[in-house]
C-alpha cells in the first residue's frame, strides 16, 4: 500500500465500526480444497489455517458460537448455477470429495453450526442470518478461505444483513499475498473491520 494509495481512500472512508456484546465465530470453507497440494484449488493457507484452529478454541472456552460453512454441490454441478460454470474447479466440492472435508484439526463439534453453501457468501441461499438472529448474534469475527472470494463476500453480506463484521487478518488465506492485501485494505475502507488474531481473541475472552 501506498502513501498515495492510503491518502487516496482516507477523505470518503475513514469511518469505523464497533463491536456489539454477542459475537460469532465464522470460519468460512476450511476444507482440505485449500490445503491438499494435490488438489486444484490448494493455497498454501497453513498458517491461517492454525490461526482458526486458535480462534475456535479461544471462541468455545467463552461460549461464543462456531459457525463453520462448506461447499457441496451435486454431481451435474446445477445447483451451484454460473459460479460453478466460471470456476471449473469447483468440481473439487462435489458431494463426496475428500476434498470438501474439514481437516483434521479443526472439526466442528459439539454445539457448533454447519452451513453448506453453493455460493461465496455464507449467506446466499443458507439460512445464515436468521440464525445469527434468532441467537441474537450482533458481530462476527470471519476467517477462512479465501480472502478475495468467500470471506469478502461473507463480510459484505454479514454487513448487509446488520452484523458487524470484523475480518481476522491472520485467519485469512488467498492462492496470493496481492489479492489477499488488496481486499483486506477494501474490506477496511468500506466494509468491515480489519483486526489481528490477538484482538479477535480479546474480543472472545471479552464477551465471556
Amino acid at each position: 500500500m501506498t502513501g498515495d494509495l492510503a491518502d487516496s481512500y482516507a477523505p470518503a472512508f475513514d469511518g469505523r465500526l464497533a463491536a456489539g456484546v454477542r459475537p460469532a465465530l465464522l470460519i468460512v470453507d476450511v476444507v482440505m480444497a485449500y490445503l491438499a497440494p494435490d488438489s486444484p484449488l490448494y493455497a498454501g493457507v497453513e498458517v491461517a489455517l492454525a490461526s482458526n484452529i486458535r480462534l475456535a478454541t479461544a471462541a468455545r472456552s467463552a461460549a461464543v458460537p462456531v459457525v463453520f460453512t462448506n461447499v457441496v454441490y451435486r454431481p451435474d454441478g446445477r445447483d451451484g448455477g454460473l459460479f460453478y460454470r466460471k470456476v471449473p474447479a469447483l468440481r473439487a466440492f462435489e458431494a463426496g470429495s475428500p476434498l470438501g472435508a474439514f481437516p483434521p484439526g479443526l472439526q466442528p463439534e459439539s454445539g457448533d453450526l454447519v452451513v453448506t453453501k453453493q455460493y461465496p457468501s455464507a449467506f446466499f441461499g443458507t439460512p445464515l442470518a436468521a440464525t445469527l438472529n434468532a441467537l441474537r448474534v450482533d458481530t462476527l469475527l470471519i476467517g477462512g478461505f479465501s480472502t478475495s472470494g468467500c470471506v469478502r463476500a461473507s463480510a459484505l453480506d454479514a454487513l448487509c444483513h446488520g452484523f458487524v463484521p470484523f475480518v481476522v487478518r491472520d485467519a485469512c488465506g488467498d492462492r496470493h499475498a496481492s489479492p489477499h492485501e488488496a481486499n483486506l485494505f477494501d474490506l477496511q475502507a468500506k466494509y468491515a473491520e480489519v483486526i489481528d488474531e490477538a484482538a479477535a481473541t480479546r474480543l472472545l475472552r471479552a464477551s465471556a
